[in-house]
């Protein structure tokens, strides 16, 4: 029953019983009666005892029962004399003169009516017995003249209990603190403390051993001086002056030991015995001790102490290496190379004696004995019963190759599905798999094929080596290169070397399947042509797309190559959803080319489950930006392209992505690195040596203020939005902070865009319009050109209107841009002479990606998005490999609104920008509604 529903503010009645403990106390108040046995009554009355407007009955009990407690703490109570077939029970031990006055005066201070003085008194003395009878838990032992414990026989020349003298009073010091954490976490919580506590020392002779017995001896120590210690025998066989523990000590080692029984109801047996000294364990025992017994006792502060000449170094560890057999049916299984169709792994256990691994025969015998004590390379061992089930049934589960490949990345892996991660030692056959992955970046560039008509750099020298070690050996990659650092050509030349490689092994090549942004056909096409010419490329997109466009992209054109497929994410998502009608599904292709792999990055949506369902020998996922939100966004994509390697997706944000995004846990960001390193190869414009002939990038914040017209606008809207924010529920709320968010950034674009007015008066009314327009005027008095990139085509369309009405030509490419169309927009801006076609305005989602666009050298991010990664990517259309003039990028930020406070968020986080942890956006809709207001709320300028 809880405390708080006992009615302590009415009367409060004891009712005794026999023994003492049995008694009931009994709270009435004017709506009901609670009857507690004393000891569920304790608690209530201390709690009782601060209040001030307790009832005279209630303080009585109150005081008598802090008053037993205090009894009880002092050890000052004792057997009472019991009648034959009575129980046995305690009683208050004679009282000093103190203890007395205490009962007397608390008697005379809480007498009420119907209880006068004398009978306040006897209540007390009745519930003294009753709480001294009920707190210590066992019932008393009846003294006995005691026989002498024999002696020890533990036969170790190191053990100073060896020769049966009394036992060392000098404990070692890691015991000594287990003593007194023990003493202070009893004392913190509030229990009462013993004089004494028990300890359980093991000991055994040979001939016990070899029967498979050891022998338990009951210890005590001193509760306040924890190097004062005896064999519990003593209490009873000497007296107080030669064990130096007190009177009481007996009767509190009882306490001690009966707690311990609880805990280990083994231990019953030494309770029913006159001297409770020690008892000799069978093996079922011992296997209970070792199982359960230990850790039990642990818990109520009782250590078990093991000998040194019995040792319990078995140590096992788990092994990860090739399985002896395979019994798991496989799927989908890797083709060639270091994991072969046959490879199987296994976690299998290991066990160890002081840290050297057992043989196989050694094993054996463990695996097959009967009792828990062995011997074992000449000594004898303790086995604990999970050792022994470890050693007899070694395997714990077969694993896929990429799960034993994350395992021999990292050093950990889960054991059983569901389980914390452990540590796993790796066999030698991975080892040497492992070895190749990780030089595979770094070792020496192979050949560049003979049909690439490009020549490679270095660093993409390295990438098409790595490319082809990776999938040589059925194993997918990730290559996540800036923009611009030519991704299209490595996949090129790797498409030609497979080729090559097939033909010199007398195997038929396969062809290339490459699915991409709609955007990005055009390109692919020019590129393959452009670098691999003679090689057939088809594009299997539109209407018309058939069997025998299908068919003759793959019949060897030429130079024996089946060539390259071309295909849109939109194309791929809607042939391959019917198995029975799909021409994409059947084709067993050499490799399948996700380019702008984001798009792939929700498992759930159709794209990327019919993605999955192409077969091929390997394959390889194409971004600039691997995580744009979180890091769920990077598991997508790595297992599609290495399915398996980072687990389920639950198990994944479990293990590796919330601990690392939390920042709690640095080692699983370290452990995440190494795991992921082999199969994701990420290099940037700035590092050393990739492209010193790329020309400087200057990027500039320009800080603007709001118009009266959008300051009116921007406080009001998030005035009533806010209010509606508060008083919404949680599954409206969210989408009233997107929307606010929206409406925010959107004012500070201009009233026009927020207003949704297509038509009327622009300048003048945003100074992002009007400082366009500066940028726009220096770019044409320079003959330049600039990209104006906005993530809205509605504010798109306002510019474009803007710059119509005072003469600037402009292009504008969005989502809806038809496929032919855009390709012509980028050619002629592209080529077009200085002064002709100089803006180009783009949607950020459309032409953020796949567009080379070399010949501006401004860019202007209109509007902020949320993620600095997409911000890049949208500036390497402009800075990449090709331009050969310095590119300005311009940021125009908002004074004092949402758009600030995000770009000092994004400062921040900048050095994070190869992998944003954050949650973007829709983090944003997680804050408090303090929090929220805090952000969009207009900061006053001075």
């Amino acid at each position: 029953m809880r405390v708080s529903f006992v009615p302590v503010t009415g009367t409060a009645t004891f009712l005794p019983a026999d023994p003492p403990r049995e008694g009931v106390v009994e709270f009435v108040d004017a709506r009901r009666t609670v009857a507690l046995p004393v000891r569920a009554a304790l608690p209530v009355l201390t709690k009782a005892h601060a209040r001030e407007d307790l009832h005279p009955s209630v303080g009585l009990l109150s005081g008598a029962a802090l008053l037993g407690m205090r009894l009880v703490a002092a050890g000052a109570f004792e057997p009472a004399p019991t009648e034959p077939g009575e129980p046995p029970h305690w009683q208050v031990a004679p009282l000093g003169d103190d203890d007395e006055d205490r009962v007397r005066m608390l008697a005379r201070a809480r007498a009420h009516e119907g209880c006068d003085e004398a009978a306040a008194e006897q209540v007390v003395r009745r519930l003294l017995d009753a709480v001294v009878d009920a707190m210590p838990r066992g019932a008393p032992v009846a003294p006995a003249r005691p026989t002498r414990p024999r002696p020890r026989l533990i036969e170790d020349p190191d053990d100073p209990r060896a020769t049966g003298a009394a036992p060392p009073l000098q404990p070692s010091a890691d015991f000594r603190d287990r003593l007194r954490r023990r003493i202070d976490r009893h004392r913190f919580a509030g229990d009462l403390p013993h004089l004494v506590a028990v300890s359980l020392r093991v000991e055994a002779d040979e001939e016990e051993l070899v029967g498979g017995t050891v022998r338990v001896v009951l210890q005590v120590h001193d509760e306040r001086d924890p190097l004062h210690l005896a064999d519990a025998a003593s209490l009873w066989v000497d007296e107080p002056e030669v064990h130096g523990f007190g009177d009481r000590a007996r009767t509190h080692a009882t306490i001690a030991l009966r707690a311990a029984a609880d805990a280990w109801p083994v231990l019953e047996r030494l309770l029913d015995l006159r001297v409770p000294d020690q008892l000799t364990l069978d093996s079922d025992e011992l296997v209970s001790l070792l199982d359960e017994g230990v850790a039990a006792l642990s818990e109520r502060g009782v250590d078990v102490l093991w000998p040194r000449s019995l040792g319990r170094e078995l140590t096992t560890r788990a092994v990860l290496d090739r399985a002896p057999r395979s019994t798991v049916p496989r799927e989908e299984p890797l083709q060639t190379g270091l994991l072969t169709p046959e490879s199987m792994f296994a976690f299998q256990w290991q066990v160890a004696l002081h840290g050297d691994p057992l043989t196989a025969e050694e094993m054996d015998q463990l695996a097959e004995a009967a009792s828990p004590i062995m011997k074992l390379r000449g000594s004898w061992t303790v086995v604990d019963p999970a050792v022994a089930r470890k050693a007899r049934k070694r395997m714990v589960r077969e694993v896929k190759p990429a799960e034993a490949l994350a395992g021999a990345l990292t050093g950990v892996a889960t054991l059983k599905p569901g389980d914390e991660q452990e540590g796993v030692i790796v066999g030698a056959s991975l080892l040497r798999v492992r070895e190749q992955l990780t030089q595979a970046a770094t070792r020496d560039p192979i050949e560049v094929p003979d049909g690439l008509a490009a020549t490679l750099r270095d660093y993409q020298r390295h990438g098409l080596t790595w490319l082809a070690d990776l999938t040589a050996s059925g194993l997918g990659a990730c290559l996540a290169d800036d923009m611009g650092l030519g991704k299209t050509v490595q996949v090129i030349a790797l498409h030609l070397h497979r080729a090559e490689g097939a033909r010199s092994e007398d195997r038929t090549p396969l062809p290339t399947l490459v699915v991409c942004p709609t955007s990005l056909l055009g390109n692919w096409e020019a590129e393959i042509r452009r670098f691999a010419p003679g090689v057939p490329v088809r594009r299997f997109h539109g209407g018309r797309r058939t069997l025998p466009d299908l068919g003759d992209a793959l019949e060897p054109g030429l130079t024996g190559d089946p060539g390259f497929v071309l295909t849109t994410y939109g194309t791929m998502r809607s042939d391959a959803k019917d198995p029975d009608t799909s021409l994409l599904r059947p084709v067993a292709w050499g490799l399948v080319v996700a380019d702008e792999a984001q798009h792939v990055k929700n498992p759930r949506a159709a794209t990327a489950r019919m993605l999955r369902t192409l077969t091929s020998q390997a394959r390889v996922a194409l971004t600039g930006t691997p995580v744009e939100n979180d890091l769920t966004e990077l598991w997508a994509i790595l297992d599609w392209a290495i399915p398996g390697l980072l687990g389920s997706r639950n198990a994944f944000r479990r293990v590796w992505a919330a601990p690392i995004e939390s920042g709690q846990e640095p080692t699983k960001a370290r452990q995440f690195a190494d795991l992921i390193a082999p199969f994701l190869l990420r290099r940037r414009k700035s590092d050393p040596g990739i492209a010193p002939e790329l020309p400087p990038k200057t990027e500039t914040d320009h800080p603007l203020s709001l118009t009266r017209e959008q300051v009116v606008l921007y406080e009001a809207f998030v005035r009533d939005t806010m209010e509606r924010i508060e008083r919404a529920d949680d599954d409206s709320r969210r989408g009233l902070v997107l929307m606010l968010l929206t409406g925010l950034k959107q004012i500070c674009n201009h009233p026009a865009h927020f207003l949704k007015q297509a038509s009327g008066r622009l300048g003048g009314r945003s100074e992002k319009l009007d400082l366009l327009d500066e940028l726009i005027g220096t770019v044409l008095a320079e003959d330049g050109a600039v990209l104006v990139f906005t993530q809205y085509v509605a504010m798109a369309r306002l510019l474009e209107r803007h710059l119509a009405a005072v003469g600037v030509p402009t292009q504008l490419l969005h989502g809806g841009t038809p496929v032919r169309e855009r390709e012509a927009m980028v050619r002629r801006f592209q080529d077009a002479p200085p002064g002709e076609a100089p803006v180009f305005l783009l949607s950020l989602k459309a032409g953020g990606t796949g567009l080379n666009l070399t010949r501006a050298d401004h860019v202007v991010h209109f509007d902020r998005w949320w993620n600095p990664a997409v911000e890049e990517q949208a500036t390497d259309r402009a800075y990449r490999i090709g331009q050969t003039r310095p590119v300005q990028v311009h940021r125009p930020i908002v004074r004092g609104t949402i758009e600030e406070k995000v770009a000092e968020l994004l400062t921040r986080k900048r050095a994070l920008a190869d992998a944003v942890l954050g949650n973007g956006e829709a983090a944003l809709t997680e804050l408090s509604n303090d929090e929220l207001r805090d952000l969009v709320t207009l900061r006053r300028e001075d």
